[in-house]
């Protein structure tokens, strides 16, 4: 592959509520430093600005974010409303309401549901928006979603909310917000070698009904918020070297051959990643490389999303 000539459009497209986007977009998480939150050091403001406009420059038309997607300098929404603003038409930003962190960066009591409207006010406030194309509600432990979930729908009906999406469920939390209000998307952390049946249950659903599953970590693996992790498994690399390409654009590829409501969002702050992620949405596998992957991830343990 010629990285840098491949744009997102290699990866195909899903419709999420009615707005077409690329299956590969951009996770904004890594954007505010070398590492998310507070773990790293604070990225350089003008090279995270020109990661975002190279992103659009590569087609990419869906970016994921969250107020609580900041670092002891930077903000990931700041930097999107700063790149970006006028946005493009046809762009989908979405973001997350539920965790909360304090001016210190410390993660504080989660929202309880007469909290959430502060919190879709303070992401419409930071983007310079008066409505948001897509907001998940992230869950934080509790059984029930519906009192949360009721809130989201309501701020939905007011305009200030244009679709809705979960984050962090099972399957049984799809169904309860169904009966609430339309959900058009589902963000699960998922990734090779991440492997829970019931996780696996959840996007199973979400491809029967037409709804968008975007998986958070599919790259970073077990290493979460701290990065990409560098435990490949054999098999990881063997495809990548057989295709020339990095053992991350391997699982890439890897999870958008999931399905075709599988998305991507993998996150960065170095444009020479950006490029690379973006062209792993043109890599195919071959049906035997898939099944060895296949077979590597059923046989590594899972991390539930509850």
């Amino acid at each position: 592959m010629t990285i840098g000539a491949i744009t997102a459009e290699a990866a195909g497209s899903w419709n999420i509520g009615g707005i077409a986007v690329r299956r590969v977009g951009f996770g904004a998480m890594r954007l505010t430093g070398s590492a998310a939150f507070h773990l790293g050091t604070p990225s350089d403001r003008t090279r995270s600005i020109a990661v975002l406009r190279r992103a659009i420059e590569l087609g990419v038309d869906h970016i994921d974010t969250a107020a609580f997607y900041f670092s002891a300098l930077r903000s990931a929404n700041e930097l999107i409303n700063s790149a970006l603003s006028p946005y493009p038409e046809g762009l989908l930003i979405a973001t997350k309401v539920g965790p909360f962190r304090d001016y210190r960066g410390e993660w504080g009591t989660s929202a309880r549901p007469e909290d959430l409207r502060a919190h879709v006010e303070e992401n419409l406030r930071q983007l310079g928006r008066d409505h948001l194309d897509l907001v998940y509600l992230r869950r934080t432990g509790q059984e029930s979603i519906a009192e949360h979930f009721g809130v989201l729908a309501e701020l939905r009906e007011a305009g200030l909310i244009r679709h809705l999406g979960l984050s962090a469920v099972r399957p049984r939390h799809l169904a309860e917000a169904q009966a609430v209000a339309p959900v058009v998307s589902v963000q699960n952390r998922f990734g090779l070698g991440d492997h829970d049946p019931e996780n696996e249950e959840l996007m199973r659903l979400c491809g029967e009904q037409g709804i968008a599953f975007v998986p958070f970590f599919a790259i970073a693996g077990d290493a979460g918020p701290g990065g990409g992790t560098a435990a490949h498994d054999d098999e990881v690399l063997a495809v990548a070297r057989a295709h020339g390409v990095t053992p991350a654009q391997v699982r890439l590829a890897w999870t958008l051959s999931r399905g075709p409501h599988v998305l991507a969002i993998p996150g960065t702050g170095n444009p020479d990643h950006l490029a690379e992620n973006v062209a792993a949405g043109a890599l195919r596998l071959a049906p035997e490389e898939l099944d060895r992957l296949d077979a590597a991830h059923r046989r590594a343990g899972g991390t539930p999303s509850a």
